[in-house]
């Protein structure tokens, strides 16, 4: 089996180097030089230095040459160049092979989840081929080999469970689940909550403000979630809560980090232009607060998010706006 990997940022590394393990993985780079440095030297050093790479993983710049006669395409590429790149990859990508997004963002203008993305842009791809991997999944921690689990979320169960073989290793225990909607609704509105979370740790609060700020945004995630289709049991899963917490959690999760440095006073734009790589949260923001009107979903904290990221709302206002909106019943569940 072949697998091709679009998109040699850390993610998309680390699954070109866990696909090793059970096929033939080639990663594709926009640049010839990362692909030869990442063939002469097993390592990514712009995205994920030092850690070695399989040394049967290979690297090509020529997007025909990662794709053709590859049986599962894997694009790890931003939302914002998604469509793009699959443009320019689909002739060469095989009409039943498998193509999983790893990407976890919403197409800005379109609303389209990058699934939905796949299936406009290869209109005559079987549809039950198209899904997502997604949950907790830190790139430096898989590729070194850390325990974690993941979700393929694809519509056809036979594809599921021949996609589940491909990424299950002794390291990364991969689970099925058919909702592809919910999959990729949670991991896109994650990044936006955990901009929130980031907030709250650079402005100094502990774990209660932080355990609060990650539970009600769960109750948010799920219910913009099921209001666009999603099942309410894979919010309370790796998808949803299990990427959750990874992502509020850990120093290394790039959202995260615009949060801390907007709660520690740092401007916007002097925070993005020092990262390598994209935080989704920071444009998907505004495409989770446009569905949630679509929807009519109530969304607080993602509401608050969007306004110190768009419109220069102080990011020491987030607690206090929160703590002190009309007082109402926990109600379990979504609603």
């Amino acid at each position: 089996m072949k697998v091709a990997v679009i998109g040699a940022g850390s993610w998309g590394t680390a699954v070109a180097g866990i696909a090793c393990a059970n096929a033939d993985a080639v990663l594709w780079a926009r640049r010839d030089e990362l692909a030869r440095a990442i063939n002469d030297t097993h390592e990514n050093a712009a995205y994920l230095p030092g850690l070695e790479l399989p040394s049967s993983l290979r690297a090509t710049s020529s997007l025909e040459a990662a794709c053709s006669g590859a049986d599962v395409v894997v694009v790890g590429v931003p939302s914002h160049g998604f469509r793009d790149v699959l443009a320019d990859a689909r002739e060469y990508i095989a009409p039943r092979a498998a193509v999983v997004s790893l990407s976890k963002g919403i197409e800005q203008g379109s609303l389209r989840r990058m699934t939905e993305v796949i299936d406009e842009v290869l209109d005559t791809h079987d549809a039950g081929c198209v899904g997502v991997l997604t949950g907790p999944n830190l790139a430096k921690e898989v590729a070194a080999g850390q325990p974690t689990a993941s979700v393929i979320a694809v519509r056809d169960p036979a594809v599921a469970e021949e996609l589940q073989k491909v990424f299950f290793t002794p390291t990364l225990r991969v689970y099925t689940n058919p909702d592809v909607v919910g999959c990729e609704m949670a991991g896109a509105l994650k990044n936006v909550l955990a901009i929130g979370a980031g907030i709250a740790d650079g402005l100094g609060y502990g774990d209660n403000t932080k355990a609060a700020l990650i539970t009600r945004g769960l109750a948010e995630m799920a219910r913009l979630g099921v209001a666009a289709g999603g099942d309410p049991l894979t919010f309370a899963g790796l998808a949803g809560m299990g990427d959750l917490i990874a992502t509020c959690s850990s120093p290394q999760s790039r959202n995260r980090h615009v949060g801390v440095s907007l709660g520690q006073g740092r401007a916007l734009d002097d925070i993005v232009s020092e990262m390598n790589m994209v935080a989704e949260g920071v444009k998907t923001t505004a495409a989770v607060i446009e569905l949630a009107q679509r929807y009519d979903v109530e969304m607080p904290l993602a509401s608050f998010v969007g306004r110190v990221l768009y419109e220069g709302a102080h990011p020491a206002d987030l607690v206090p706006e929160l703590m002190l909106r009309k007082a109402k019943p926990e109600l379990h569940g979504i609603r």
